[in-house]
């Protein structure tokens, strides 16, 4: 159920593409859904007879995993408390739940890539979820919740951890003699050396990986894009190091540059197009069907040895409107179902498509996390895991920073293309926190 999902003909969006492609809660939805049918209890109606309870209006996007809508609809009509109908939002769900959320005509509960956004908290449009956590803050993944936390309080509470990282045919790398790369040198030489009439070394996906690996180029480096006090973290010789080092790997001829599918789905490893791709923990189900046990899993290489390797983590948030039309019953909604209901959080992980639970207290509960490449991941995820981006980082920065990948990925020179996009999110920067 991720944000980088899609399938062919109207191409398909799921929590991997949106945390994927943009790593803010305004994240960059590449397509959506077909709608299909309503399942009973979705948007068109309640979950049942309202009687005296509350009811609350609970919006979700459209993923592609297979099951995922039945899934929250049954979520939602377990709930004794209050009478709650699931909106599936096809289209640009950031672009229209923000702007219905502003214009205090959206729903009383909804999801968000990474949390709501820095403007809908200092806008006053979300409600501060602290208490509704309460002592059970303690067992989510703390950088996950930290993301969805400002000024010490908690505006969105995590539903899932999704995880992207570095996986390789193991098969393709014993014939050619190769060990797993750790940095990014070995990364470049392994790609050159997989590289065949046939087969392309690394596959990054269709642009390049200029939408989804600027975070791990930056903190290959020991860097980030904010600061931890917000203030520009990229301005540093390191970074034009590190995208140099990028840029390096796309010209040595051993990067995929066109595929059938995107980045965000196993087709082009699978079909040994690629002996490398960088891709995400709900891809593993379909490469296990598909190639056994033939593939291993890695972080995102660091620079050198005074860098780290690195592994994105994204998690849709579940926020409260703060012109829900009952608040406090929006929040015992929120907190029985994220919060309380252990079961119901490793399902929605597990069953369709496969995540990390964001309760780590629950990651030994998920069979598929136990061994192999599921093991392999969620071991890297927990030590080298990085939020995909920081709060104050916003669409426009999102925006400004993949164009200037774009560029350094076409050529450009790194160091004036950071000195070009310094003023751009100092800029930005400055509007937020005015």
């Amino acid at each position: 159920m991720n944000d980088a999902a899609t399938g062919r003909g109207a191409p398909r969006v799921s929590r991997r593409t949106i945390l994927g492609l943009g790593a803010t809660a305004a994240g960059a939805l590449a397509a959506c859904t077909a709608a299909g049918p309503e399942p009973p209890g979705s948007a068109s109606g309640s979950t049942g007879s309202t009687g005296q309870k509350p009811v609350i209006d609970q919006w979700y996007h459209a993923y592609s995993e297979a099951g995922a809508r039945e899934a929250v609809v049954r979520y939602a009509a377990a709930y004794s408390g209050a009478t709650v109908t699931v909106a599936w939002k096809v289209g640009d769900y950031d672009f229209t739940t923000a702007a219905a959320v502003r214009s205090g005509q959206g729903p009383d509960v909804f999801e968000y890539a990474n949390g709501p956004t820095i403007d809908m908290i200092r806008g006053g449009h979300v409600v501060d979820l602290t208490d509704t956590v309460g002592a059970g803050q303690e067992g989510f993944q703390q950088s996950i919740l930290g993301r969805m936390t400002h000024e010490g309080r908690i505006w969105g509470i995590p539903q899932v951890v999704d995880t992207q990282v570095l996986v390789y045919r193991r098969s393709m790398l014993d014939d050619a003699g190769l060990a797993p790369p750790r940095t990014m040198d070995e990364l470049i030489e392994s790609a050159r050396a997989l590289t065949t009439k046939d087969v392309k070394g690394i596959y990054l996906g269709n642009r390049g990986g200029a939408t989804h690996l600027g975070g791990p180029t930056l903190w290959s480096a020991g860097l980030d894009y904010l600061t931890d006090d917000n203030k520009v973290g990229f301005d540093d010789p390191r970074a034009a190091e590190a995208l140099g080092r990028y840029a390096e790997l796309h010209e040595s001829g051993a990067v995929l540059t066109e595929a059938p599918k995107d980045w965000f789905e196993p087709a082009a490893l699978i079909d040994g197009l690629t002996a490398m791709q960088f891709t995400g923990l709900w891809t593993f189900p379909e490469l296990t069907e598909q190639l056994g046990e033939d593939f291993g899993v890695l972080p995102w290489p660091a620079l050198d040895d005074m860098g780290n390797p690195s592994v994105p983590l994204g998690a849709y948030g579940a926020c409260v409107s703060a012109t829900a039309t009952d608040v406090e019953a929006a929040k015992d909604f929120v907190r029985w179902l994220w919060v309380e209901q252990a079961d119901l959080q490793l399902d929605f992980a597990t069953a369709y498509g496969l995540h990390i639970p964001s309760r780590t207290s629950l990651i030994d509960q998920a069979d598929d996390l136990k061994s192999g490449p599921g093991a392999e991941a969620t071991a890297i995820a927990l030590d080298y895991g990085v939020p995909q981006s920081k709060l104050l980082w916003t669409r426009t920065c999102v925006n400004a920073f993949e164009a200037m990948m774009d560029a350094v990925i076409g050529g450009a020179d790194p160091a004036s293309e950071i000195k070009d996009l310094r003023p751009v999110v100092a800029a930005e920067l400055k509007r937020v926190l005015a």
